[in-house]
């Protein structure tokens, strides 16, 4: 019998080393990653001596970002409240992963391989990834890309060209899901970034109970122009509580 190389094989995301690390293995493909994300794991490319291995994980604690628990500051709050950033959802998907990928300047490496992008382009034409974008003067100086499963969204990437663009996608993304009715705002694990910003963590054995309810429901995500009135009550909701 031949077997099925896009049948997804995971073993129990409860099973994972201290690292989280889960699997190594598999293939990056849209059924793959659409089995992994319900199961609450993630694909993360390890580099080897001889190259990238496909890695998949599921850490503990797993670190989340709640509406309640999000933290702008007042510097942002100015800033989204002036009007100078613009935002946009799935119009600019390729440059926002693109520059996600691009190296650090801490880094010349990056784990997002170009296997992995060109995964996360064809999960994004059958509408479960999606870009959010942040422009200045026309220019594209932000933005960041996930994944959105039912009530579930799992935070990937993010970059910035100028100062507080990328907090500017965060705090756009968390208002769209917000008014979206999701249950999981997942960034993975934690950084001192989003730790500012108000990330929790939570045990995975919670975290993976929620993520399979989550992933139950009808697609939630929207359409770029109920992103569009998202960001509309956003700037109506800075305004109030200034």
């Amino acid at each position: 019998m031949t077997r099925d190389l896009d049948t997804p094989r995971f073993p129990p995301p409860e099973s994972a080393d201290r690292e989280g690390l889960v699997s190594v293995g598999g293939r990056l493909t849209p059924t793959w990653l659409l089995a992994a994300y319900r199961q609450g794991i993630f694909p993360w490319p390890l580099l080897l001596p001889d190259g990238y291995a496909l890695a998949w994980f599921s850490p503990d604690p797993r670190v989340l970002l709640p509406w309640e628990s999000l933290h702008v500051s007042r510097r942002l709050a100015r800033r989204l409240r002036r009007g100078e950033f613009t935002f946009t959802c799935d119009q600019a998907f390729g440059d926002v992963i693109d520059a996600c990928a691009a190296p650090r300047r801490s880094d010349h490496l990056t784990w997002i391989t170009p296997e992995l992008r060109r995964a996360y382009r064809a999960f994004h034409e059958l509408g479960y990834a999606h870009s959010i974008e942040v422009w200045q003067r026309g220019s594209l100086v932000g933005g960041l890309y996930g994944v959105a499963i039912g009530r579930y969204f799992s935070g990937e990437s993010m970059f910035h060209r100028v100062r507080d663009a990328s907090k500017a996608a965060v705090v756009a993304l968390c208002a769209h899901l917000h008014r979206r009715a999701f249950t999981l705002f997942d960034i993975q694990q934690a950084t001192p970034h989003m730790i500012a910003m108000g990330a929790v963590a939570v045990p995975r054995s919670r975290f993976l109970r929620e993520v399979r309810v989550a992933t139950r429901e009808s697609p939630q995500f929207g359409s770029p122009v109920d992103f569009a009135e998202s960001v509309r009550w956003l700037e109506r909701f800075l305004r109030k509580s200034k």
